[in-house]
C-alpha cells in the first residue's frame, strides 16, 4: 500500500436494493398476419410492438371481411385482429407478436381472374386480401407480366386490398387497354392452412425455433417478461392450450407467465353455456396458468375471440394500478355491444348462468349493470382446486409478478460471496419491498426470512441459499351480502 498523507474517499455497494418493476401484463400473441402487405419474410420473429403504427407496419393490417359462418364481419387474420384490439380499443402496450403465417407455404390461388383498370385512374382494386405480390401476373397466358416487368405498379388500400396501377411505356401510352378485361392470376395467403402443430412449434435440429418455443427469446432480445399468452381462435384447440400452459409456467427456466387465455369453443355442444364445463373436463384445460373464455364477443358487427379483448383489458387494469396486477379484470368494461357463438347466435346470460360458468372456473361477459363487462375472477383449476394462489387470477399473476420481479432484482446478487451481509441486504430490500406494497395496499403484507432448517450445511457448503417468502396478496371481493331486517322498534318515531 503507497504512503498516503491527507484525506481519501472510497465506496461500498448499498446494502439495500432498489426494485425493478417486473410488467405483469405484457401480452405474447401467436397467430396470423398479412405479412403480404410489408415484409413476407416476417415469419417466426418474435417483433416488440409499442404503437399501432409499429404493428402494422411490421405485420400488415387487414380489415375484417364478411363471416359466412356467423353473418357478421370477421378478422380473417388473427393479428389483425388483435393489433385492432389491443392498440385501438384497449391503447396497452407493448406487445410481442409472432407470425406463423408463411407465404411460401401457406397459400392458395385467389379467386379473381380477371380485372379491368378504370379509364379515369388507370387503376383497379382486387377486392381480396392476403394478395401475394410476387405471384401477381397480368395478360394472356404463356406471356404474362409479373411485378418486376414495370408494367403495373402496386400497393395496398387500408382494407388490405391489393390495388393495381397501369403504367405507361417511353411513348406515354399504357401497357394494357383502359376499362378493358386483362387476366389475373395470383396467389393469396390462407390462414386455414396453418396448423396446430405450426402454432405450437418447436426447435429444429439447427436450434431454430418457431411458435409458441419463441417465447424463450423475449427476454434475451428485450428485456422483458412476457405476462399474457394469446392466440386468439385457435386456443380452442385442446393441444393448442395445453402448450401454452406449459409455457407459461417456466420461461428461461426462471420466468413465468401470470395467465394464458383460452378460447372455448362456441359450436356443436358448447352451444349452450352448461357444455363449457364439460368441454374442460374432457379436453384437460384445468391449469392454474390458464384463464377460460366464453362465448365471443360482438363489437357493432364484427365478431372476436374474448382472449383478444381480455389480453388487452388485463393490461389496461394493470396500466391503472402502477402496473401491478393486484386487481382482477373481472367487472370491468369489454369494448363490445354484445356476444355472439360462432354461427352468430345472440347469447345473453342472466347473472346466475354467468355465475354458473364463474363457477367452473370459466371467464365470461354479462351485461347486468354498467355495460358489458368481463365477469369472472376463478382460473381454469378451479373448482378442482380452491387454494386462492392456484384460483383466483388476481392472486395467481400477483404471485408470478413478485416471482418474476425478485429474479431480476437479485440476479446481480448471484456469486457474491455468501457472507452474513449477502444474507442481510437480500432480506433488508425484499423486507423494504414488500412493506411498500403493503403501505400501497397491493398486497394485505409480506415478509422473508432466512430459516435455519431451510438452510442445511451440505446446501450452505453448496453455495445455495433459500430465502423463505410470506405474502398474502388481496383476493377479489366476489360477494357482497347485506343482511335486512324488520325493526319494529322504529314504529316509536310515529309518536314523537
Amino acid at each position: 500500500m503507497p504512503y498516503v498523507h491527507g484525506v481519501q474517499t472510497s465506496e461500498v455497494p448499498t446494502s439495500l436494493l432498489p426494485p425493478v418493476q417486473s410488467d405483469a401484463g405484457i401480452p405474447f400473441v401467436v397467430g396470423m398476419a398479412p405479412v403480404n402487405m410489408t415484409d413476407p419474410t416476417n415469419v417466426n420473429k418474435p417483433v416488440l410492438c409499442s404503437s399501432y403504427a409499429e404493428a402494422v407496419a411490421k405485420f400488415g393490417y387487414a380489415a375484417p371481411v364478411d363471416d359466412p359462418v356467423s353473418g357478421l364481419k370477421k378478422h380473417a387474420f388473427t393479428i389483425s385482429e388483435f393489433i385492432q384490439s389491443q392498440f385501438a380499443l384497449f391503447q396497452s402496450a407493448p406487445v410481442v407478436i409472432v407470425n406463423v403465417l408463411d407465404p411460401a407455404t401457406h397459400y392458395t390461388a385467389a379467386t379473381a381472374t380477371k380485372i379491368k383498370f378504370d379509364a379515369q385512374t388507370a387503376t383497379v382494386t382486387v377486392k381480396e386480401q392476403g394478395i401475394i405480390l410476387s405471384s401477381v401476373k397480368l395478360g394472356p397466358s404463356g406471356s404474362q407480366d409479373g411485378i418486376e416487368s414495370g408494367k403495373f405498379s402496386a400497393a395496398f388500400d387500408d382494407e388490405g386490398n391489393l390495388v393495381l396501377a397501369a403504367n405507361k411505356d417511353e411513348n406515354e401510352d399504357y401497357y394494357y387497354t383502359l376499362d378493358t378485361d386483362v387476366n389475373f392470376a395470383a396467389n393469396k395467403l390462407d390462414p386455414s392452412a396453418v396448423t396446430d402443430t405450426q402454432i405450437i412449434g418447436g426447435i429444429s435440429a439447427a436450434g431454430v425455433r418457431t411458435g409458441f418455443e419463441l417465447i424463450e427469446e423475449v427476454f434475451p432480445r428485450f428485456r422483458v417478461v412476457p405476462g399474457t399468452l394469446v392466440c386468439p381462435w385457435r386456443s380452442q384447440s385442446a393441444s393448442v392450450a395445453a402448450v401454452m400452459a406449459a409455457k407459461a409456467t417456466k420461461i428461461n427456466e426462471v420466468f413465468a407467465a401470470g395467465a394464458a387465455l383460452i378460447d372455448a369453443p362456441t359450436s356443436v355442444d358448447q352451444a349452450v353455456y352448461s357444455g363449457v364445463a364439460a368441454w374442460k373436463n374432457t379436453n384437460n384445460v384445468m391449469n392454474k396458468k390458464q384463464v377460460v373464455c366464453w362465448p365471443r364477443l360482438n363489437n357493432d358487427g364484427v365478431i372476436t375471440a374474448m382472449s383478444t379483448e381480455l389480453a388487452g383489458l388485463m393490461q389496461q387494469v394493470d396500466g391503472n394500478n402502477d402496473g401491478v396486477p393486484y386487481v382482477s379484470p373481472s367487472n370491468n368494461n369489454f369494448v363490445c355491444t354484445g356476444t355472439v357463438l360462432e354461427n352468430g347466435t345472440e347469447v345473453f346470460l342472466t347473472q346466475g348462468e354467468a355465475a354458473n360458468l364463474n363457477g367452473n372456473g370459466v371467464v365470461t361477459a354479462l351485461n347486468f349493470i354498467g355495460g358489458w363487462k368481463c365477469w369472472g375472477n376463478r382460473t381454469a383449476i378451479y373448482p378442482a382446486t380452491t387454494d386462492p394462489k392456484d384460483s383466483f387470477i388476481p392472486v395467481e399473476r400477483m404471485f408470478t409478478w413478485i416471482a418474476n420481479t425478485l429474479v431480476q432484482n437479485y440476479w446481480s446478487r448471484v456469486d457474491f460471496p455468501l457472507t452474513r451481509r449477502q444474507v442481510d441486504t437480500v432480506l433488508d430490500s425484499v423486507n423494504i419491498w414488500l412493506n411498500g406494497l403493503a403501505a400501497r395496499q397491493y398486497i394485505l403484507g409480506g415478509r422473508v426470512e432466512f430459516l435455519a432448517d431451510e438452510n442445511p450445511t451440505t446446501d450452505l457448503m453448496d453455495g445455495i441459499l433459500r430465502f423463505h417468502l410470506y405474502v398474502t396478496p388481496p383476493g377479489p371481493n366476489r360477494e357482497i351480502d347485506f343482511i335486512l331486517e324488520y325493526d319494529p322498534e322504529y314504529l316509536s318515531t310515529l309518536f314523537a
